[in-house]
């Protein structure tokens, strides 16, 4: 009898956990929208969508093998040290939700519940911009060692313009490692594809404006006031591309491009933003067998900074025998400036991380990186067994350490400024017309809106608001019977939304429908 209890019992919570078990339309769909889609959908970043149940579920053991790993979403900063832009981390929650709903079987649901998913309109982020700059198409010469070179693409700009925004595009994404992208102002620099050696720019007044490494985002700057940033791009310029394409990819071929955005001409107040690598050590060794610790500073020697300025981002930058590496401002006696500390770093997953908030570094302070590298046996990524002697230099197998930076001038009230806000106000300059089902009018809108749809609402219709990137901002209840909804004040969460670009993504009568709304 007691066993038969028993029995029972298990049936009983087996069957209840069956019933409550977590399902795509429930809520696993909307962490993968937020999370994962923003590369991994179609024409995007990612070598394969993950916008559908379809779609995700027959990959169900390498996504709980990537979830359960950390490996995926790829998020390598610490964010109990800093917040930046755009976090792809998933929380103990999402990832919890996530790995119960594989083990019980990656359930689908209600499909016609399954919330309407994010809208992406274009394979570049940003769309085509107003100038294209490409090099040639390159076969990679990486047979014995990594192959570096180096593209100086004129701009045959006629007149000054003003960059707010630059995305590289990789010609082959499987082969480039890194594109570093420079603006030369005169044309100085030469094109050089011979040596394979050719790393960055010969001249010191060619500056670094971007860069592009495995998981990298766009630079968009903030171009709406109050705060409008860019970088002055003139007549006979040039855009000098320094590449790298690492052992292995020999024979394969690649035409990489930055796409530019600029201010119109005419635009005042913009300010100007410089970058470049302030923290490195370009002559360590790295013994076999060891953990070595390397740090740097800047200024060097017993000098400070001299003047306030304010921090943009930031960019670590290590290679395979990288294990952890963080980056601060302090003074003795004063707090620290905390920057980026990445606990376990990761190769393949490189960035310029956009601080939420400017970061003011004031007068008398030195910036610091420290950095760990494990030359042993026991790592994984170490390109060497039996580990050999590393020391600092362009290729693969040898190593970095580097931390790069935009920054600017300080300004009062520069740190108060929200720059994913801003950023997302910027945005719907990059955007282009749209063919709609959906009426919205006035569109633009400062506050009030109303949305009319091609058919009556049903209480199961459900109409969602995203961001550009992806991420939710808002539900909205439709009222049954009627074709239209209007929205003001009285929706607290609708109201709150910040100046931006918005998608409004529904599931009306089982039909998938989307708008593009601009909030002024």
């Amino acid at each position: 009898m007691k066993s038969k209890f028993l029995f029972l019992t298990f049936l009983s919570v087996h069957f209840f956990f069956k019933v409550q078990a977590q399902t795509w339309s429930g809520e696993v769909a909307q962490i993968f929208y937020n999370k994962c889609t923003a590369c991994h959908h179609q024409g995007g970043a990612a070598p394969f969508s993950l916008m559908t149940h379809a779609e995700v579920s027959p990959l169900a053991a390498a996504v709980y093998q990537c979830v359960n790993t950390g490996e995926m979403p790829p998020w390598p900063p610490d964010n109990n040290y800093q917040q930046y832009q755009h976090n792809r981390a998933l929380s103990t929650t999402e990832k919890s939700t996530i790995i119960n709903w594989l083990n019980n079987g990656a359930l689908e649901g209600n499909s016609s519940q399954t919330p309407p998913p994010p809208v992406y309109t274009s394979n570049t982020f940003l769309g085509n911009g107003d100038l294209q700059v490409q090099i040639p198409t390159y076969m990679s010469k990486a047979t014995t060692h990594d192959d570096y070179v180096c593209f100086n693409i004129p701009t045959n700009l006629t007149q000054n313009r003003i960059i707010k925004a630059v995305e590289v595009v990789p010609g082959n994404r499987e082969i480039v490692h890194h594109c570093l992208v420079y603006l030369d102002p005169t044309s100085i620099e030469q094109t050089d594809t011979l040596g394979g050696n050719c790393a960055s720019p010969n001249n010191g007044t060619t500056k670094l404006i971007t860069g592009y490494t495995p998981g990298a985002t766009p630079m968009i700057l903030p171009s709406a006031d109050p705060l409008k940033l860019g970088l002055d791009i003139g007549p006979g310029s040039s855009i000098y591309f320094a590449m790298h394409y690492p052992l292995g990819s020999y024979g394969q071929y690649d035409s990489t491009k930055v796409i530019l955005h600029f201010y119109p001409v005419g635009t005042t107040n913009v300010r100007q933003i410089s970058a470049g690598p302030l923290l490195a050590d370009n002559s360590f060794i790295l013994p076999a067998g060891q953990i070595s610790n390397l740090s740097a500073t800047f200024p060097q020697g017993s000098q400070t900074i001299p003047t306030n300025f304010s921090i943009l981002s930031v960019f670590p930058h290590m290679h395979l025998l990288g294990k952890s590496i963080k980056a601060y401002a302090y003074k003795p006696g004063d707090d620290t400036v905390k920057l980026i500390n990445i606990l376990n770093w990761d190769f393949m997953w490189q960035d310029f991380y956009f601080f939420k908030h400017l970061q003011k570094v004031p007068s008398g302070y030195k910036l610091k990186s420290e950095g760990t590298y494990d030359n042993t046996a026991n790592n994984p990524n170490n390109p060497n067994n039996p580990p050999q002697t590393i020391y600092s230099g362009f290729n693969t197998t040898d190593e970095m350490f580097l931390t790069y930076f935009h920054y600017l001038p300080y300004l009062p009230g520069d740190e108060i400024y929200d720059l994913e806000a801003l950023s997302s106000a910027s945005i719907q300059e990059y955007l282009g017309p749209e063919q709609s089902s959906i009426k919205a009018y006035p569109n633009p809108y400062a506050t009030n809106l109303t949305l009319e749809f091609p058919s009556s609402l049903g209480n199961n219709d459900l109409i969602y608001i995203y961001d550009v990137s992806g991420q939710l901002k808002t539900k909205i209840s439709p009222e049954a019977g009627t074709t239209q909804i209007h929205l003001g004040s009285e929706n607290a969460e609708w109201s709150a939304l910040p100046k931006g670009v918005y998608f409004v993504s529904a599931r009306i009568n089982g039909s998938l429908l989307s708008k593009k709304l601009i909030k002024l």
